[in-house]
């Protein structure tokens, strides 16, 4: 005690305990990297007072507008799942790695976009390149849209996932991975890789264009 000059255990008892001064709360690093024209909305609040997040855009976000790259840890098994969010894999140096986010100051805001559950709600196409995972818009986002992300068709087939949804009356299913009836496809002119639906032929035709 600085006003007694002796050293105690725990309160002086003549002149009581000191003041404390708490730190200033700062948000994660996840948050801190969100882009001014996108919002977190808390979507629900669940025990623990565990918070369900979405990504929300604040102003129009044009097509064909690319995000990322996805900031995460390179594991090979997953330490957090959240049945919301896409699992994401990427190839390095010859191995296949999780981009794991254990908590919200080893990745960046991207971790909180939580997956579409059919084509009318998707807004976003991930997909992999030069070892880095970036979503791409697939339409013009409107204000208040929440942005949601299925995988690109190549990558699909890297994360054995469905590329497309179909809607069943009022079930959401995921397409089987070989179609019993053939479909046409859309075909990139540049390496004649086939798309489900011409949004994603669109996205995956500025990897070509970057690389040029």
């Amino acid at each position: 005690c600085e006003d007694c000059g002796k050293s105690l255990i725990g309160e002086c008892r003549l002149h009581g305990p000191l003041i404390r001064a708490k730190d200033r709360v700062i948000p994660s690093r996840a948050r801190l990297t969100l882009p001014h024209y996108l919002t977190l909305r808390v979507l629900e609040l669940r025990a623990g007072n565990q918070q369900i997040l979405g990504v929300f855009a604040k102003k129009v976000i044009q097509k064909r507008t690319q995000f990322g790259p996805y900031v995460g840890q390179l594991s090979t098994k997953l330490t957090r799942y959240d049945e919301s969010r896409l699992v994401l894999q990427v190839l390095k140096d010859g191995g296949k790695y999780f981009l794991d986010t254990p908590n919200e100051d080893c990745g960046n805001w991207m971790m909180f976009v939580r997956l579409a559950r059919n084509q009318e709600e998707q807004t976003l196409v991930a997909y992999q390149h030069c070892g880095e995972v970036y979503f791409t818009t697939v339409k013009p986002i409107e204000p208040h849209t929440e942005l949601k992300v299925w995988y690109a068709a190549d990558y699909a087939k890297f994360m054995e996932a469905s590329a497309v949804f179909i809607k069943e009356e009022s079930d959401v299913c995921p397409l089987p991975p070989v179609a019993k009836e053939p479909v046409d496809p859309w075909i990139c002119s540049s390496c004649r890789s086939s798309f489900a639906t011409f949004a994603l032929l669109e996205s995956h035709q500025c990897i070509h264009k970057d690389r040029v």
